[in-house]
């Protein structure tokens, strides 16, 4: 069973946005992880870069897959998980503590039109 947290928004192509104040830690759900399996490889944005929502904004790759990553909000990319550039398979440890990107949000709105835990845990159940 795939862990799911309250609290959190979540996108149908499995990115979680933890929401402080006007920023986001984006990352993958732990749904997701388990669906790719052992992530070797976490390709991020820099530092400064701009987040389009439904925009991709890097990449994992497992053993299996690569999947794009969409962000699921709009902003200014203030910092980089590095965490993850030596050891990307953390987000299979826990995949909510290891974000991937934390973001300056630019239009909160947005966040309206992502799922909360109980429409993320209906979803894919379905």
């Amino acid at each position: 069973m795939s862990k799911i947290i309250d609290g959190l928004y979540y996108s149908e192509s499995h990115e979680f946005v933890k929401v402080e104040g006007d920023f986001g830690y984006v990352g993958i759900t732990d749904y997701a992880q388990h669906e790719l399996g052992n992530v070797v490889y976490v390709d991020m944005p820099e530092v400064d870069d701009e987040v389009e929502a439904g925009e991709d904004f890097g990449a994992v790759e497992s053993v299996k897959a690569a999947s794009d990553l969409v962000s699921p909000v709009s902003g200014t990319v203030v910092e980089v998980n590095e965490a993850l550039e030596d050891e990307p398979g953390l987000i299979n440890k826990d995949a909510f503590e290891n974000w991937i990107i934390k973001v300056e949000l630019s239009d909160k709105s947005e966040l309206d039109g992502l799922m909360d835990a109980a429409a993320y845990k209906a979803f894919i159940n379905e």
